[in-house]
């Protein structure tokens, strides 16, 4: 008795073993896709990326499988993303912002306030110009199966609110891998500091960042709310995360499989958006009962502030897709 199983990791040194096989059924051939991201095993998005496992698995009966490697066990997000350039690692996910990098036009996630609210995010996603995005890294080997919702990102601090642009001044406010997010707290008087999600708790307990920016989920699940004691409700950004798979590992699964694997993903989106919502809820409860300060400031005057950052964009391809979401 002999099961094949496709196991679609590959070797950091031998590509070419893409497909390896192990005999134990020779009725069943299992494909096995390799899955990491960075986010803790209580986060909103891992619950969408363990429905998408299941999701997976029903549709194929078995056929077809991911393996989860959640909490940065194989890197941060940049290099997750290089692993799947190489073929190394099938897939992951990753917010939009270090895609950056790889694929320019994911600048215009990291933009401020270029979306008037969720809905309005959402139907950007959905349009012309986000599927065009999720296309947009094939030609660094990028394939985006579709989008997690992320929500919409804020500032909170060790020391006090930040209510409007001013509060920001001195302060080192922590971001991700994102040009445009340093740009971004540079533009409202802050100094953006990249740090590495896994570090940011200590970079906040001992000092060497005065805040950070993120969603109500992220500030729960990472813990931060035990030393920052101050969450004020900019959202600035909406910054979706994206399901990557391996451009290398796609085109070696068969067209069923290629058609499961998006109809899980379909699936998923709507089950993490559910879980999304609930979460984002629950957190920021959680946030005001463990004495943490949250505060609504008038976004308008933080949005004046950054307003050259969309026109500095002109004669690129992010502006012509910022003006299609922004005229949605």
């Amino acid at each position: 008795m002999a099961k094949t199983k496709r196991l679609l990791l590959l070797s950091f040194f031998a590509p070419l073993l893409l497909l390896a096989l192990s005999s134990c059924d020779s009725n069943s051939n299992i494909t096995l896709l390799k899955m990491a991201h960075t986010l803790p095993t209580d986060h909103p998005v891992h619950g969408g990326i363990l429905y998408l496992s299941k999701r997976v698995e029903e549709l194929s009966n078995g056929k077809m499988q991911i393996d989860v490697y959640p909490g940065g066990q194989l890197g941060g997000e940049r290099e997750l993303i290089e692993l799947l350039q190489i073929g190394s690692l099938a897939m992951t996910k990753v917010s939009s912002a270090p895609l950056e990098s790889f694929v320019p036009e994911m600048k215009v996630f990291s933009l401020p306030y270029v979306f008037r609210d969720a809905n309005h995010f959402w139907k950007a996603l959905r349009s012309e110009q986000g599927k065009y995005l999720l296309e947009a890294g094939a030609g660094v080997g990028l394939r985006g199966l579709g989008y997690y919702d992320a929500g919409a990102r804020s500032f909170y601090s060790v020391s006090k609110p930040i209510n409007k642009p001013t509060d920001l001044n001195g302060l080192k406010i922590r971001v991700m891998n994102s040009a445009t997010a340093i740009e971004m707290v540079g533009e409202l008087g802050g100094s953006g500091t990249p740090v590495s999600f896994g570090e940011l708790y200590t970079a906040l307990d001992q000092g060497v960042v005065d805040g950070a920016e993120n969603n109500p989920p992220s500030f729960i699940t990472s813990g931060h709310f035990e030393v920052a004691k101050f969450y004020s409700i900019s959202e600035h950004t909406y910054v979706p995360d994206i399901v990557l798979i391996s451009n290398y590992i796609w085109n070696r699964l068969t067209q069923q499989e290629q058609q499961w694997l998006q109809q899980a993903m379909e699936d998923s989106v709507l089950e993490q958006r559910k879980l999304w919502a609930a979460s984002t809820d629950e957190s920021l409860a959680k946030a005001k009962a463990a004495g943490v300060t949250v505060s609504y400031p008038d976004k308008t005057q933080f949005a004046k502030q950054v307003t050259e950052m969309h026109e500095a964009t002109k004669g690129t391809k992010t502006y012509e897709i910022l003006s299609a979401f922004k005229a949605m």
